[in-house]
C-alpha cells in the first residue's frame, strides 16, 4: 500500500479534481490524477493507473452528474468486489450523484439506465458492512473525508511492515 490518494471516478472534461488537487497541494497530500489533459494518452498511462488503483491507500470514486457514468460505475463495483475478495484494507470513498446534468437529458434511454444504475450501486454500497468504505453525498464531504483518512494513513501505512498479513 502506498500513502497516496487516487483520484478516480468521473474523467473527461470534468473539473471536480481541481479543488481536490489545490487542497492536497496546500496540505502536502500525495495524490494520483489519472485524468490526462495536458498531453496525448499513451498505453503506459494504463499501467500507472492500474498500479495506483491497486496500491493507493485511499481511493476516491466520485460519480458526478456530468456523464452517464457507465464506465465509472463499473469501476466502482469491480474495485469494491476486489476489496471484499482480497480483504483489502485500503479506504474507498464513493460519491454518486443521483441526477444528470441537463445537457445529457436528450437520450431518454441512457438517462433512465444511468439513473437506475446510480441508485442501485449506491444502495448496494450502503448495505455493505465494510469498515473501509465511505459513501458520501457530495464532493465537499468527499474532500473532507479524504483529508481525514490521509492523516490517519500517515500513521497506519508505515506500520504495515510489522503486520505479517499486511506487509506483503
Amino acid at each position: 500500500m502506498e500513502l497516496c490518494v487516487g483520484l478516480f471516478g468521473t474523467c473527461g472534461s470534468s473539473v471536480w479534481r481541481d479543488l481536490f488537487m489545490k487542497e492536497y497541494k496546500e496540505k502536502e497530500i500525495t495524490f494520483f490524477n489519472p485524468n490526462i489533459t495536458d498531453r496525448e494518452w499513451v498505453p503506459e498511462d494504463a499501467i500507472a493507473e492500474a498500479e495506483h488503483l491497486a496500491k493507493d491507500s485511499i481511493i476516491l470514486f466520485p460519480i458526478t452528474s456530468e456523464t452517464y457514468a457507465s464506465g465509472s460505475l463499473s469501476e466502482v463495483g469491480f474495485s469494491i468486489l476486489n476489496a471484499i475478495n482480497l480483504d483489502d484494507q485500503r479506504d474507498f470513498v464513493v460519491m454518486i450523484d443521483q441526477y444528470l446534468d441537463e445537457e445529457l437529458q436528450d437520450n431518454v434511454v441512457a438517462v433512465k439506465e444511468s439513473l437506475r444504475s446510480r441508485a442501485l450501486v449506491k444502495e448496494h454500497l450502503k448495505k455493505l458492512r465494510l469498515s473501509n468504505l465511505y459513501v458520501v453525498d457530495n464532493l465537499k464531504d468527499m474532500l473532507d473525508v479524504s483529508i481525514q483518512l490521509y492523516e490517519a494513513a500517515k500513521i497506519c501505512v508505515p506500520l504495515q511492515k510489522y503486520n505479517p498479513h499486511r506487509g506483503e
